[in-house]
């Protein structure tokens, strides 16, 4: 079992407190980041249909839940793990103009997934996507959407302070950017998640570039499909990858915090590229990937950002399951209350 206990850990609001926080954080963050984008919120699916491309695969190996469906023949949809390519057929659909965008309340399951102090079986995010011109595709940009969705995370910081005065305050004034094989030079003997660490704890907030593609020593940064972030196309210096995570430094747990995934989305090129070096080319013949090679798909930039790690970061809380209801292990759960951490 993957759990972190902080030494002497007491939660600064109990549970009717957390909950009011919780409304407070959700409701304004995704205001102020609907409004610092441009974003129109839509409505979006917990469900698509198997085999068509949609649904996020994540690192390729994650089993999505499925089930058939007696009216359509049996026909197997999937819960979402995520809505990173189904948001671009979204603003197509909905015929959104260049520089405007949309997002929505991300529901999914992920059963795969490595049950810890950060991750949880239900996954609540805001998926964002917003339409961008080709000129767009650059580095400059990137850092011109993650300024912006860093003020918003600033903002919301000083509303939970206004709120609740005894949580004070963390993040540092700017976000420092940062290329993965960056990192790697710095700190060659260390693992990926060990130079996050580093990076977080001396800067407080980072934007980690470059996610997916192999980096000079042959291993990559992280895992990320080839068919939504551009993690591919060379920026400068070398350097490869249109997209990053945003990474702040959490004192509870004394460890580096992932917040958000985001990059500039691939066009057809880069996702040819990438889905030959993963070996995937058969996608190609897939509804989604078919739309997008046919150019009925818009340049865009998105990403998601978690809303119980949002709330987990700000209400200073040292488990995910103290901001969202979920199912954990018994084990897990008991020892979570014998240290005053209690799980809903």
């Amino acid at each position: 079992m993957k759990l972190t206990i902080p030494e002497g850990y007491q939660p600064l609001l109990n549970l009717k407190q957390t909950e009011k926080a919780i409304k407070l954080v959700k409701d304004f963050f995704e205001t102020a980041l609907s409004s610092e984008l441009q974003l129109r919120r839509v409505t979006a699916p917990i469900i698509v249909m198997k085999g068509t491309g949609i649904n996020d695969d994540l690192n390729g190996v994650e089993r999505p839940v499925s089930f058939p469906i007696r009216s359509m023949n049996d026909r197997v949809a999937e819960v979402v793990h995520s809505l990173a390519k189904w948001k671009r057929l979204a603003l197509a659909d909905y015929q959104i103009e260049e520089n405007f965008g949309i997002y929505t309340d991300m529901n999914a399951l992920r059963p795969d997934e490595e049950l810890d102090n950060l991750h949880s079986i239900y996954v609540d995010q805001w998926d964002w996507e917003r339409v961008m011109n080709h000129d767009q595709r650059n580095l400059d940009f990137l850092k011109y959407i993650v300024r912006k969705i860093y003020s918003v995370l600033k903002r919301t910081e000083f509303v939970v302070f206004e709120n609740y005065p005894h949580i004070r305050p963390l993040l540092p004034e700017e976000i420092t950017f940062i290329h993965s094989e960056e990192l790697l030079d710095r700190y060659p003997s260390l693992t990926p998640k060990e130079r996050e660490y580093r990076a977080a704890k001396e800067y407080g907030a980072v934007f980690i570039i470059g996610i997916g593609h192999p980096l000079k020593n042959g291993e990559r940064h992280d895992g990320r499909a080839p068919d939504y972030d551009d993690w591919s196309t060379e920026t400068i210096n070398g350097f490869r990858g249109l997209n990053g995570d945003i990474i702040v430094w959490n004192p509870v747990l004394n460890d580096a915090f992932e917040i958000s995934s985001m990059g500039i989305r691939v066009n057809p090129e880069a996702m040819l590229y990438q889905l030959k070096m993963n070996k995937c080319e058969d996608r190609k013949e897939l509804y989604w990937h078919k739309r997008l090679l046919n150019g009925e798909l818009p340049q865009s930039v998105g990403g998601g950002i978690g809303q119980s790690r949002l709330c987990m970061y700000f209400l200073r809380k040292a488990h995910i399951g103290e901001v969202q209801a979920s199912i954990w292990p018994e084990e897990m759960v008991a020892m979570c209350r014998k240290n005053n951490i209690f799980l809903m």
